[in-house]
């Protein structure tokens, strides 16, 4: 016999060993290796999702702290402002002090009187009243009245000051005649 050729047994046993060996490569991709690369891409995008929203939580976080910190010191500056508004009726309060708040930025003469006062809409200011006020100061320089105007809305946070009339006065161009109206937040008591 011929030690090259095969015979039909060991032909058999060949094609069997064949076929069994592909299928066992197909169980193996199919079965084995196919559900486990299934899994590694659902557990990766299981992952990516999760770190989304972890970042996201963390940005959520961030805003919280934030905003609880914006929330104290909205209540602190709340707090100066009702602390701004003294007891009592701002007629009687509000006068006197823009006269000393003059005369402390040497400008002698001034006077003050009530425009109008109005109830704000919004239902969060509810407890505070908008009131216009009329001063006059009849002669200051421009230096002076610069000055004193932006100390004015520096120190007086709820005030803005919302007209503003300059005349040069005629006998003494050095000074002028000034009628500026504010407006004021004050809280009802």
């Amino acid at each position: 016999m011929n030690q090259n050729k095969l015979n039909k047994d060991q032909i058999q046993k060949l094609v069997l060993s064949t076929i069994g060996f592909v299928v066992l490569v197909y169980v193996y991709f199919s079965f084995f290796l196919g559900p486990l690369n299934r899994g590694a891409a659902a557990a990766e995008k299981s992952i990516t999702d999760l770190q989304a929203k972890l970042a996201s939580s963390k940005n959520e976080m961030m805003k919280a702290t934030n905003l609880e910190k914006q929330a104290t010191e909205a209540a602190e500056r709340f707090a100066a402002f009702e602390a701004s508004s003294p007891e009592g009726a701002p007629i009687a309060w509000f006068p006197p002090r823009m006269k000393v708040f003059f005369t402390n930025q040497q400008i002698e003469k001034s006077s003050v009187r009530l425009e109008s006062s109005n109830p704000y809409k919004e239902p969060e200011l509810e407890n505070w009243t908008r009131y216009a006020w009329s001063i006059e100061l009849p002669q200051t320089d421009f230096v002076t009245l610069g000055k004193a105007l932006a100390q004015l809305e520096n120190t007086e946070p709820l005030l803005s000051v919302t007209r503003l009339s300059i005349k040069a006065m005629a006998d003494d161009p050095q000074f002028q005649q000034v009628n500026l109206t504010a407006n004021t937040a004050i809280l009802k008591r």
